[in-house]
This record gives C-alpha cells, structure tokens and sequence, in this order.
C-alpha cells in the first residue's frame, strides 16, 4: 500500500550562497519519495500557504520572517508540525564598517523556535563532526566524519537534543562577535521541541557558486561545495526528509 499524500513547503533563498544548487539537490531528495508533494518559495510571505502544509524545509541566509509571521511559524510547529531547517536558516547578516559582520538580535521569537542564532564562523576549512547520540534513529550508523564547511558559533536557546556535535576554539575573523576561545562542543545537528512538534536543524550545506557574492564582488574566484561533497551528509538529509514527512512512523 503506497504512503498518503503529503506536502512540503520548501523556501529557499537569500544571500552569498548558490540557491539554485542547493534548491535541486533537496527537491531531488524529496522526489525519492512519490507522496511528497512540494511548495517552493524564497521566503516567508505566502504564509497561509505555508501553514497549510504537512513540513516544512528551510535553506536560507539572511532570510528572516516579521515578529508576527515568526509568532505563528511558531504555533505552526507547536500544533505538531516539523521543519527541518538547513544551513544558515537561523541567520541575520549586517555589514558594519570598520568591524566585520555582525548578528543582530532582531527576530528573537524566530530564532527561539529554531533553538539558536548564527553568529560566526572561522575560514572554511576542514573539521571533525562527532556522533553524540549515536542511538538516536537520524544518526545511528553514522561514522564521524570530515565537513569542509562553515563551522557554525552560535547562541543556542534550549532545551536542545543535540546529535551532532564538533569542537572549536579561536577567533572568527571577519565577525564583530570574533573571540570564541572558550573550547566547548559546538552543535551540528540538534533537535528542538516546541510544543507538540519539533524542529530539526542541520547547520551543514555550505555552497557557494562564482556569482553568489554579488553585489560585494563581479565573481568569486572558486566555486564551493562544503559538505555536499560528503556521502555522510546526503544520509543526513535524505533521514532528515524522511523524519519531517514522518514516513518513518
């Protein structure tokens, strides 16, 4: 007996990053599985369309809903609904001359549903992600494995179930909030409980093509992949996927 109908709303967009390459590989995964019936948009505002959705997938930078959108996003999950959320989802991005990027606390019930704020990250390079729940069902068999991706500092609003995790302590150069020397488990993949539903976020994903720095610079000078690369993080997405639909149940 094939599964019921199910639908996505997937919004994908937003700055520094290749959209378009990530957009294709998610709506690959998604159409591995014929019940799931997907909704595309590059933000927040169709949102009775949204809330008529069974999930919800997020891969944005500096994509971030009004206080009152974010309120009802909310109570969408904490009806039972689950999103799970890529990348910079939990990101706000301002330039201040002189210091480097900055974080502004400015969408703080957003960033509560999600569980954590984006605040920096040293220069892309290669890092360890460990297994912390390696009994938990989106991460068992997982090995640890190398990321050569944006290793996300965040602030990190709890409780959170965290089952990927690495460590990092130093500078993040280019970030107004730059000193995190203090050596401490860096989440990468957690769950957060909102009410009766939950959020999965995977800060894996990094992708950036030649033309994705507009309008800072006419072409960036390489095109990067991140984790993309890695068999290990397609597993994570294609659990992930599986988990928000709830064809696992």
């Amino acid at each position: 007996m094939s599964a019921p109908r199910t639908s996505a709303y997937f919004v994908c967009g937003g700055k520094y990053h290749d959209f378009d390459f990530a957009r294709s590989e998610i709506l690959k995964l998604l159409l591995e599985h014929e019940c799931v019936r997907t909704r595309v948009a590059e933000d927040y505002r169709d949102l009775d369309a949204l809330l008529a959705s069974d999930f919800l997938v997020t891969y944005t930078v500096d994509v971030v809903p009004d206080e009152a959108t974010a309120a009802r996003l909310r109570d969408y999950v904490a009806g039972g609904r689950r999103w799970f959320a890529l990348h910079g989802t939990n990101s706000v991005l301002r330039y201040v001359k002189g210091r480097g990027w900055e974080a502004p606390r400015s969408s703080p019930t957003f960033m509560q549903t999600l569980g954590s704020q984006f605040v920096a990250h040293p220069p892309i390079a290669p890092y360890r992600v460990e297994v912390t729940a390696p009994a938990h069902p989106l991460v068992a068999g997982i090995e640890p494995f190398e990321a050569d991706d944006e290793l996300y500092l965040s602030e990190l609003h709890g409780p959170l179930e965290v089952l990927l995790h690495t460590r990092y302590a130093g500078e993040a150069a280019g970030f107004v909030e730059r000193d995190w020397s203090r050596d401490e488990p860096r989440p990468v993949c957690y769950l957060k409980r909102v009410g009766a539903g939950e959020v999965l976020y995977l800060t894996l994903g990094h992708a950036r093509g030649r033309y994705d720095m507009l309008p800072l610079m006419p072409e960036y000078p390489q095109v990067e992949r991140g984790s993309w690369k890695a068999p290990a993080f397609y597993e994570l997405l294609r659990r992930g996927l599986r988990w928000a639909a709830r064809l696992d149940a």
